[in-house]
């Protein structure tokens, strides 16, 4: 690849369809396995932004791209330039919005972002090291070098300082979903979408899981038996869904009295005074029932199955967000 004469980025997509790629690490191995592989982050953010920051963008050898970092403003520019950092073997600062020298692109937005563009040295052990922190729900630190572009990961949340970036990652959103119907089913089907992991329990239901669904774990045990299994942590949220009352009593007791972040019960709201009782005269108190959403889901109306589920998946996500504000 000649320093002086960087590839030319291949026709931009008509569709945006990389921007709906929230997940960058398979793309990253995929990259990798084919060749060197840039890595975008929006690193600075002044004024309003449609991303959040240390939003991603990963962007191949060959032109490909996955992610992105601003509403579609900048991206094809930031393709370029990653391939420019890939040909000079030397990371980049870029500077987009308002203020910016860049005249001929500005954000529709009327912010100012910064974005360091850099080449991932050894992507396969980045994406490694981040995938088994996934899968044991550990949240890490990325700490970038501001200068070289060099990384490492370290366990929990760690501060940038004046040499690094860090970016914290927090494990996946985990619902936890405890039922047999079509709207379980309609869950456990739009859940991947927005990046939300599913874990089924349907007690004493079919042995395998149902046909079509990524689920990140399903136990057709025992009630009891698979929520003493559970590992709840304060990124899941525990839905029963069963339509049974006894079966939906005992999935919100054991929630209330775990870290889990929100709880739901599906249900009529004229039976939502007699269930708050119950579970108080449990040993619920006021605190715990601060989580507990009855019905479950947003109130939008719904009355299908996949409505229903988009409504509790909205809630789930609201919930979360209402967290860190």
């Amino acid at each position: 690849m000649n320093a002086s004469n960087p590839p030319s980025l291949p026709a931009w997509p008509d569709w945006p369809e990389y921007a709906l790629v929230d997940d960058l690490l398979p793309a990253l191995d995929q990259y990798a396995q084919a060749g060197r592989v840039a890595l975008a982050t929006l690193v600075d953010v002044a004024g309003p932004s449609p991303r959040p920051l240390y939003s991603e963008m990963a962007i191949a050898a060959d032109g490909r791209v996955a992610g992105y970092v601003s509403g579609g403003c900048v991206e094809a520019a930031v393709a370029q330039e990653a391939l420019a950092a890939l040909a000079e073997g030397r990371p980049r600062l870029l500077d987009y919005g308002v203020g910016s020298p860049v005249l001929d692109i500005q954000l529709t937005c009327g912010g100012r972002i910064g974005i360091f563009v850099r080449e991932l040295r050894q992507p396969s052990r980045y994406v490694d090291a981040l995938s088994a922190a996934r899968r044991e729900r550990r949240t890490v630190t990325v700490l970038t070098d501001r200068t070289t572009g060099d990384w490492t990961i370290v366990d929990g949340m760690a501060d940038p300082d004046d040499d690094r970036y860090a970016d914290v990652r927090l494990p996946p959103l985990r619902l936890v979903t405890v039922g047999g119907d079509p709207v379980t089913l309609a869950v456990a089907r739009l859940a991947p979408a927005m990046g939300v992991e599913v874990v089924l329990l349907r007690p004493h239901g079919p042995t395998e899981p149902p046909p079509g669904v990524t689920l990140a774990a399903y136990d057709p045990r025992a009630l009891g038996v698979a929520l003493d299994a559970l590992r709840v942590d304060e990124r899941t949220a525990i839905y029963a869904l069963s339509h049974d009352a006894e079966m939906d009593h005992a999935v919100a007791s054991h929630a209330l009295r775990s870290p889990a972040f929100a709880v739901g019960v599906l249900g009529s709201r004229n039976k939502i005074g007699a269930r708050v009782d119950r579970l108080r005269d449990d040993g619920v108190d006021d605190a715990a029932l601060d989580r507990l959403h009855l019905p479950a889901g947003l109130p939008i109306g719904a009355q299908t199955p996949h409505g229903i589920a988009l409504s509790i998946l909205a809630q789930v996500c609201q919930r979360d967000r209402a967290r860190h504000l």
